[in-house]
């Protein structure tokens, strides 16, 4: 198995520095490949912009039909085609970040913009009136899995399904759901490390046990049961689920999953 790692945290010596650490060295010593993409570590740009683009850029810029032309033409910035070229690569892909104000860290958020660009993460297949691109269960990156790798400083309490934050799964739906499957990348359920901001070393060593564990049974794992878009279960062009289609009590996001 190849995996990459995008890791973002300012600090080496964190804990999720240190999940990241052990996560190379367990993967590796099963016999697989690894890659990592230390965001902070490689000073990475956050902010979308011309140079980007290269000669592909207008004036003004449009992002969406820059960022394709710019990948058509194989003229994206070294950094993003860097990127790219690695989530290509990769059979798997795992994030490892702190949840900061209920998502991911800006440089990470940074990383997506960037990187999934139309004609690479979106913008891709047959648009018609009977098929609305190739996303959510089909796309560039399809045959992939990811993975989620949260800390979170809370008590997990606070994020079950009546907790005062929300519950976990909802709070990552838009990075699961809208941001890894919608290029066809199968996600794997999340990761979730509560109340860091307390632990200990003998909770570390606990949860190092448990890292450990998810780490090894990367590829016998089944994904979240995302709904495909263009396979039934939604109206065309619409994209509306069909009724009948929701699991009895289902409502939300919990809708585009299947069961």
């Amino acid at each position: 198995m190849k995996t990459l790692i995008v890791h973002a945290h300012p600090e080496p010596r964190s804990l999720n520095g240190s999940l990241k650490d052990l996560a190379v060295s367990t993967l590796e010593n099963a016999g697989h490949e690894v890659r990592v993409s230390d965001l902070y570590a490689m000073n990475w740009k956050a902010v979308v912009d011309a140079e980007d683009y290269g000669p592909h850029a207008s004036d003004p810029l449009r992002v969406v039909r820059d960022s394709g032309r710019a990948f058509d033409a194989g003229a994206l910035s070294p950094d993003v085609r860097a990127e790219q070229e690695k989530l290509l690569w990769a059979d798997t892909v795992v994030f490892q970040f702190p949840l900061w104000w209920y998502t991911m860290p800006a440089i990470l958020k940074g990383w997506v913009d960037r990187v999934f660009t139309s004609h690479f993460a979106y913008g891709v297949g047959e648009h018609s009136d009977t098929k609305y691109g190739e996303r959510f269960g089909e796309g560039t990156l399809a045959g992939r899995k990811a993975l989620l790798s949260v800390t979170v400083g809370g008590p997990e309490a606070h994020y079950a399904a009546r907790g005062i934050n929300g519950p976990i799964d909802d709070l990552l739906f838009p990075i699961q759901h809208g941001i890894l499957y919608y290029p066809g990348i199968e996600v794997l359920p999340p990761f979730v490390l509560y109340g860091t901001d307390r632990m200990t070393g003998e909770d570390y060593q606990d949860a190092a046990k448990a890292w450990e564990q998810r780490l090894l049974t990367l590829e016998s794992t089944d994904p979240i049961a995302f709904r495909r878009q263009n396979f039934g279960d939604y109206e065309i062009p619409s994209l509306h689920l069909k009724e009948g289609r929701e699991a009895a009590g289902r409502t939300g996001f919990g809708l585009h999953v299947r069961g």
